[in-house]
């Protein structure tokens, strides 16, 4: 038995391919089914059952899709009320599948209807746990709804302490979410590989004695996640359709000039160096680099549904389409280029100021203010002294409690910063980008407040 590990990291997310050299099983796919496809193919296996641990609520599952296309079974619990054909699967099933078995452990937590997976070959075995067991800690179990959140935390702690006595010590331990996946919670690590040995002595949700303790725990770490998760559940429920990964044809200047005028949503996939440097006005930055967040703050941050367009080079556009189709934003429009006055000649370009902590402790009047565009728990551990907090991706909605004149705006590396400049730049302000770790602050002379448990 071999396990293929399938990354996501621009969701923090992992899939699985399971294989006995012949057949394989697929677990938890991402909509963009290509990568699974090519794992299959590399390792010489016919892909006969596809399995989910969950309804997801952070991407559009590619499950279905791979299930019709190979005509392989697809393995959801019989609870979940899907509007598709699948081979419904119950706690305690099993399921022969070429040379090892999966067996579903029912492990409500992160969802109602979780489900984990325990698969063996008769030498060695793997855990598959979702959104369960992660490494560290355990999948968020707020996504339901406030009024399940506490019963659900509760099921949590069970879960994972049934799903860790159901599976032998030295059982490798694959979770789908936890490498910085929003739907973790708690200490999370960023470990690449665990065992369920290793999770009993490390893990708070096994370590921990008091089952009232780690709920209260848990929920006092509960913190914002992507407003785009309520899209997801329903869609995955339908069964999303294939995505549609193919770069459109360029926009013409004219029409791309044309959107921007009309106040569209026209997002610039360069390097925010150069962004902050020279760019469309009205267009918002989005850096695009392997890794990042990218897609999370798009759809958490810009309007649901409304139509957008992407500018940048060829590369990090076809990047950014497959990231964004995770998340069901499809088929954005685009314009490739990454020369301003080339891609809408005659258009009116904007630039505004970068600094670092050095030239705020230098160069900011005294009555100028510092945006801190993190989220609320960041900013509560400690910020800029006399800073505001907005987090990001409440911004658009809080534009009108900003104070007037000029403001410095920063986050904790300078790329949530760059995206909240540009907001405030298209809505007509005046903005400087503090592009700098917030961790070097202290050290270049700003002062800062603390909590008071980092005082002493």
């Amino acid at each position: 038995m071999d396990v293929v590990v399938i990354e996501t990291p621009q969701l923090g997310d992992r899939s699985y391919l399971v294989h006995d050299g012949r057949v394989g099983l697929v677990i938890d796919a991402q909509r963009d089914t290509d990568r699974v496809e090519e794992a299959a193919q590399q390792a010489g296996v016919e892909i006969t059952h596809v399995a989910e641990t969950h309804v997801h609520n952070d991407y559009l599952t590619g499950g279905l899709i791979l299930a019709r296309a190979h005509g392989a079974k697809y393995l959801v619990n019989a609870a979940d009320s899907v509007s598709f054909e699948r081979e419904p699967i119950t706690d305690g099933q099993s399921v022969q599948i070429g040379g090892f078995s999966l067996r579903a452990v029912a492990t409500p937590g992160h969802t109602h209807t979780h489900l984990s997976y325990v698969v063996t070959d008769g030498r060695t075995q793997a855990v598959f746990s979702g959104g369960s067991l992660l490494y560290g800690s355990v999948g968020r179990t707020d996504l339901v709804g406030p009024a399940d959140t506490a019963g659900l935390a509760r099921d949590q702690y069970a879960s994972v302490r049934r799903l860790a006595d159901e599976a032998g010590p030295d059982a490798a331990l694959f979770p789908t979410h936890g490498f910085g996946s929003f739907c973790s919670i708690g200490p999370a690590t960023s470990a690449a590989a665990s065992t369920i040995r290793e999770q009993r002595a490390t893990n708070h949700a096994l370590t921990d004695p008091d089952p009232e303790h780690f709920v209260a725990e848990l929920m006092a770490n509960l913190s914002a996640y992507p407003s785009y998760y309520a899209h997801m559940a329903p869609i995955n429920m339908t069964g999303p359709e294939p995505a549609d990964l193919s770069l459109p044809e360029s926009l013409d200047g004219a029409e791309l000039a044309s959107r921007l005028a009309r106040g569209e949503w026209v997002v610039d996939l360069r390097r925010r160096v150069l962004f902050a440097s020279n760019h469309l006005d009205g267009t918002v930055s989005f850096e695009y680099g392997s890794g990042s967040s990218f897609s999370s703050y798009l759809g958490w941050v810009l309007p649901w549904g409304e139509k957008l367009t992407l500018v940048g080079d060829r590369k990090d556009l076809r990047s950014a389409i497959r990231d964004l189709s995770r998340i069901g934003i499809d088929r954005p429009d685009a314009a490739v280029g990454t020369e301003p006055h080339i891609l809408a000649p005659g258009a009116p370009v904007a630039s505004y100021p970068r600094a670092g902590w050095a030239a705020v402790v230098a160069e900011k009047p005294a009555g100028e203010p510092v945006l801190d565009v993190r989220r609320t728990e960041e900013f509560e551990a400690s910020h800029v002294a006399d800073a505001l907090n907005v987090p990001l991706h409440e911004l658009l909605g809080r534009l009108d409690e900003l104070p007037a004149g000029r403001i410095w705006v920063h986050c904790n590396s300078g790329y949530r910063a760059a995206v909240a400049a540009s907001l405030l730049q298209r809505a007509g302000r005046d903005v400087v980008h503090i592009d700098a770790r917030f961790r070097e602050a202290a050290a270049a002379g700003v002062p800062m407040h603390l909590q008071a448990a980092q005082r002493h």
